[in-house]
């Protein structure tokens, strides 16, 4: 039987990797790379080097950036009384496309879940407590993804919250529970939003 060559048997390894790749989905990625042309091969290993030294998290957001702030926190026309609360930058981008939203957001960067040792301290929720409390805050949306770690995690920052008057809503129950934000079409995200209630 042909043996891969070490540096073919290295690219499948590292793409087995990727989350969703298996190792046949890695060898027909690693062919393909093989049979397109050196530049366009090259263009995806610089593109994954630029992400990699360029992109980081937003200074006041935690969604992804290229400079201290993220474009949303950049845009003056952004309503700096709503905040939405968000697992993942990947649920930030599904709800912006909605355009359903106009406020700013705070990304966790998770959600607690002590089965996988994650409390909240491994998140940015102290961050988004002293981010309400400086006052410009009138509404927190809740729009952690309607699983159990997820409503733990809503209920968790509400209680931090308790004692600032601001107002917590939740996204209504148009996202069926046990589902994924990032998943979810734009007109599930738009009613979810519109029909938030009261925590």
């Amino acid at each position: 039987m042909a043996e891969l060559t070490e540096s073919v048997t290295r690219l499948i390894e590292h793409l087995t990797r990727l989350p969703g790749i298996g190792r046949k989905s890695a060898e027909r990625i690693a062919y393909h790379l093989l049979r397109v042309s050196k530049d366009e091969a090259l263009a995806l290993a610089e593109a994954i080097r630029s992400v990699k030294e360029n992109v980081h998290y937003c200074t006041v957001c935690y969604n992804l950036a290229e400079e201290e702030l993220c474009r949303i926190c950049q845009d003056p026309t952004r309503d700096r009384g709503l905040l939405c609360v968000v697992e993942q930058p990947q649920d930030l981008m599904a709800i912006e496309q909605t355009g359903a939203y106009r406020g700013v957001y705070h990304v966790l960067l998770g959600r607690i879940s002590p089965l996988d040792g994650i409390g909240p301290e491994q998140l940015t929720i102290d961050a988004l407590v002293e981010r309400v409390r400086k006052g410009q805050i009138r509404e927190v949306i809740m729009a952690t993804n309607p699983t159990v770690e997820g409503d733990g995690t809503a209920l968790y920052i509400s209680n931090q919250l308790a004692d600032t008057g601001v107002t917590i809503t939740r996204l209504a129950r148009g996202i069926t529970p046990g589902s994924v934000i990032q998943f979810a079409n734009r007109e599930i995200l738009t009613d979810a939003l519109m029909g938030r209630q009261k925590l």
